[in-house]
C-alpha cells in the first residue's frame, strides 16, 4: 500500500482500505469496542494535535534522541550477535515501522550490509497477518526473520506473537524492541520506561498511515490485514524528520544495560494496579509512557498514573494531552514505568 516511506526503507505488506471505512470518534469508538466489538474493526479518528502539542514533540525529540539512537545501535548489536548478517527485519507495524528503518540503517552504516525489512500487522486477539508472513517465508528463510517493535508495555503483543507463531518452523518468536520496562525479552536496548519520541504522534510521524485494521467486509481471506493512507497529512508529514534525528547520533558510542534476571515484573504491576483501583478487567491497564500516551490518543481514559508529575522530561506530552481532555492525572509508586493509563469502563461506575 501507498505510505510516505521509500521502499528502499520499508516494504509495507498491508491493503489499502482507504476510502474504504468511515474514521469513527474517540467516544464511539470506546463504546463499541466495551460492548464487544473488536478494535481492529474500526478506523479511528486521528489525533490532530494543536501548536503546542507538536513543540512538546519537538521538546521530545531533542530530550530523547540521542537515547532513542543508543537503544537502536545496543538493540541492533544484540540482533546481529544473535541472528548474524543473515537477517530480515519484520516490524510490527505502526510502532514498529519506524524502529525498524532505524536498525535497517544502522546496519548498513555500523556493519556495511543492506538487510530486508518488511512491516506486517499484528493485532491482539486476531493474531498475525499470515498472508503477509507467508509472503516473506516464500522469499527468505525462515531462521533469519527478526520480528521488531517500539516498546513492551504489559506484554499483550509479545504473548500474541509468541503464541501465532509456533506453527511456523524455525521462526523465533523472541520480539525485539528498543524500550523493554516490562522485562519480557532479551532482545532490548533498554528496560527504562523512556520517551520513544514517535511515539508522541500518530500517522505524521509513522509514514502517514493508520493503525492496522482486520474487518473482513474489506479483508478478503487471501488480503493482508488493511490500513488507510491519510493524504490530507502529507504538508505535515515529520516521518523522515524522526528518522533523520535519531541518525545524526549513530556515531556516538552507548552504555550496555545488565539486564535482571527478574522476568515478567509487569504482569504483577498490573495485577497490583488493578486490585488498589478496583478494576476487573486487566486490559483496562496501560503501563509505560507509549501505552499511556495511545490511551489519550485513542481511548477513553479513566485517569493516568504517573510515578512522578515533576519529570517533564519524560511526561510532559501525558500531562499536556491529559489537561487538553480533562483527565485526572495521580501520582502513584510505580516501581518499573514512568506512567500507567487506566481507561474508563463505560459500563459500570468504578
Amino acid at each position: 500500500m501507498r505510505t510516505s516511506y521509500k521502499q528502499e526503507d520499508v516494504i509495507v505488506l498491508l491493503k489499502d482500505v482507504t476510502s474504504k471505512m468511515t474514521p469513527l470518534s474517540t467516544e464511539e469508538r470506546e463504546k463499541r469496542i466495551q460492548q464487544g466489538i473488536h478494535y481492529s474493526e474500526m478506523l479511528p479518528l486521528e489525533y490532530s494535535p494543536s501548536k503546542e502539542y507538536m513543540a512538546l514533540y519537538y521538546q521530545a525529540l531533542h530530550y530523547h534522541s540521542k537515547t532513542t539512537a543508543q537503544a537502536v545501535m545496543c538493540l541492533g548489536d544484540k540482533i546481529i550477535s544473535k541472528k548474524g548478517k543473515d537477517v530480515v527485519l519484520v516490524s510490527l507495524a505502526r510502532a514498529g515501522t519506524p524502529i525498524g528503518i532505524l536498525l535497517k540503517r544502522y546496519f548498513e552504516k555500523q556493519y556495511h550490509i543492506v538487510v530486508p525489512h518488511y512491516t506486517i500487522s499484528i493485532i491482539r486477539g486476531r493474531g498475525i497477518d499470515k498472508n503477509a508472513l507467508q509472503y516473506i517465508l516464500k522469499r527468505h528463510s525462515a531462521q533469519a526473520i527478526q520480528f521488531v517493535d517500539g516498546w513492551i508495555g504489559k506484554g499483550a503483543i509479545i504473548k500474541e506473537l509468541q503464541k501465532e507463531v509456533l506453527q511456523y518452523e524455525n521462526v523465533s518468536e523472541e520480539l525485539a524492541v528498543l524500550s523493554d520496562p516490562a522485562h519480557m525479552t532479551m532482545l532490548y536496548g533498554t528496560t527504562e520506561d523512556f520517551l520513544i519520541p514517535s511515539a508522541c504522534l500518530n500517522a505524521v510521524v509513522s509514514g502517514l498511515f493508520s493503525r492496522t485494521i482486520y474487518n473482513e467486509s474489506v479483508i478478503g481471506k487471501n488480503d493482508f490485514h488493511g490500513a488507510v493512507y491519510y493524504k490530507e497529512l502529507e504538508n505535515q508529514d515529520i516521518s523522515y524528520h524522526f528518522i533523520e534525528e535519531i541518525e545524526k547520533h549513530f556515531d556516538e558510542k552507548y552504555i550496555v544495560e545488565q539486564k535482571s534476571d527478574d522476568m515478567k515484573i509487569n504482569c504483577r504491576e498490573a495485577e497490583e494496579i488493578a486490585e488498589n483501583f478496583h478494576i476487573k478487567d486487566i486490559n483496562f491497564i496501560k503501563p509505560g509512557i507509549g501505552e499511556t500516551t495511545r490511551v489519550l490518543l485513542r481511548r477513553i481514559p479513566w485517569k493516568i498514573l504517573v510515578k512522578d508529575k515533576k519529570e517533564k522530561k519524560y511526561i510532559g506530552h501525558i500531562l499536556a494531552l491529559a489537561k487538553e481532555k480533562g483527565i485526572t492525572v495521580e501520582e502513584y509508586p510505580l516501581k518499573y514505568y514512568r506512567a500507567c493509563g487506566l481507561i474508563k469502563n463505560l459500563n459500570a461506575d468504578i
